[in-house]
């Protein structure tokens, strides 16, 4: 996704900048949106809500809510430059199935980071 317009991103501040995208997905599926890797890697830039994620039902426009995580430095979004990435995937139809009880797995009931 390309901006098409000049917006600064001040220190420490989400911004919603002027562009906008109309999308359909045909077919079904989901897409999410994701931050520009360059934008992130170099310059602290993020998408407020990453990964934002869009069910094929919906119908209309999609903004790009940028975060500026950089304490210091402000970000000049310039006209031309990919600010998000736009990821189409199939999504499965599941159903959920209640259990009484969890199979094993390897990792079981360790946290976040245990793996």
């Amino acid at each position: 996704m390309v901006s098409e317009h000049i917006d600064s991103l001040q220190p420490i501040t989400w911004h919603e900048p002027r562009d906008s995208y109309d999308v359909v997905i045909v077919g079904g599926g989901g897409h999410g949106l994701a931050t520009a890797y360059y934008l992130a890697a170099r310059h602290g830039i993020t998408i407020v809500n990453a990964p934002g994620l869009i069910d094929s039902g919906y119908r209309g426009e999609l903004q790009v809510v940028l975060l500026n995580t950089d304490a210091r430095e402000t970000f000049t979004v310039e006209p031309g430059m990919r600010i998000a990435q736009l990821v189409v995937m199939p999504v499965p139809a599941m159903r959920p199935v209640e259990v009484q009880e969890l199979p094993r797995s390897e990792r079981g009931v360790r946290g976040f980071g245990s793996s």
